[in-house]
């Protein structure tokens, strides 16, 4: 069985190949723009084919022979359920036996701005031939990351999510997963709704960060237009940042509160906690 990887090079893609390798799957393809960017993959035993979710002929040339694909969602915005349906249409084409796709929680429901384009790939998928599992991925600890060193320096955690919780978990605990699903049999026409073991509040989530660096980091909530005007002026474009303030707007409403069991039972096990994670970032 060959099992291939779109957008290796990315941060979930490359997990995904490297968790693969671990379940021990026969073929492993990893699927990138640009090679170079993947060679390390190749030395641990991937075959690297390149294409773009923009280019149909690439698509049809990585696919060829492939029995399984996962399709990481790709970042650019406003054009990704244009290329989801390039690979979609390719694995049609190829004969791909099971195409998984990482989407959000909730997703036919999920009125986030990052939804959005989530749920017309779904569409896509519903209407689509090529039998398919959707893995609706729920928030990655590392998505906090890139604040995390001046919430340790200030002492405070900005957010919008008020007393939301989010059920996150550390993106190699979905990669896991994707490689479980496409390495066993029975995932077709499932969805599944995927979260961590803890569901925190930035309250809560400011606690664990100072477990993380040993020093006092407290949740300050803001509006969401101030925590937009907050990540703008940290150098944040605006769209994005607003796409993150309204991403926190969510949490406070609990739309990424995934309480399914998913994640736990295709894992095997807990989820990652976040302190790990964060230990890890901080060196």
């Amino acid at each position: 069985m060959t099992v291939a990887v779109t957008g290796a090079s990315g941060q979930l893609g490359r997990l995904a190949v490297q968790a693969l390798l671990r379940e021990g799957a026969t073929s492993v393809v990893a699927i990138a723009r640009d090679p170079k960017k993947v060679a390390d993959l190749a030395e641990l035993g991937a075959e690297v084919r390149q294409a773009s979710y923009d280019d149909a002929e690439s698509l049809d040339r990585a696919l060829a022979g492939v029995d399984r694909v996962l399709l990481v969602s790709g970042n650019e915005f406003g054009a990704r359920v244009a290329q989801h349906t390039n690979v979609i249409r390719a694995a049609e084409r190829a004969g791909v036996q099971l195409l998984a796709y990482t989407s959000i929680p909730r997703a036919t429901e999920n009125p986030l701005i990052l939804a959005q384009e989530h749920i017309g790939t779904e569409a896509v998928l519903a209407e689509a031939t090529v039998p398919h599992v959707i893995l609706r991925n729920g928030w990655y600890w590392e998505n906090y990351l890139g604040g995390l060193a001046h919430a340790v320096e200030s002492g405070v955690l900005h957010g919008a999510a008020g007393d939301g919780r989010v059920a996150g978990a550390a993106r190699a605990d979905y990669a896991a997963v994707a490689a479980k699903v496409l390495t066993t049999d029975g995932h077709a026409d499932q969805v599944y709704e995927l979260g961590g073991d803890e569901h925190l509040t930035y309250a809560e989530l400011a606690q664990v960060i100072s477990a993380a660096a040993g020093k006092p980091v407290r949740y300050e909530n803001l509006a969401e237009a101030d925590y937009a005007a907050v990540l703008e002026q940290a150098g944040l474009p605006a769209a994005y940042a607003k796409t993150l303030a309204d991403a926190d707007a969510g949490i406070a409403t609990g739309i990424l509160d995934v309480h399914s069991g998913d994640l736990q039972k295709l894992l095997g096990r807990a989820s990652t906690p976040a302190v790990e994670v964060f230990r890890a970032a901080l060196g």
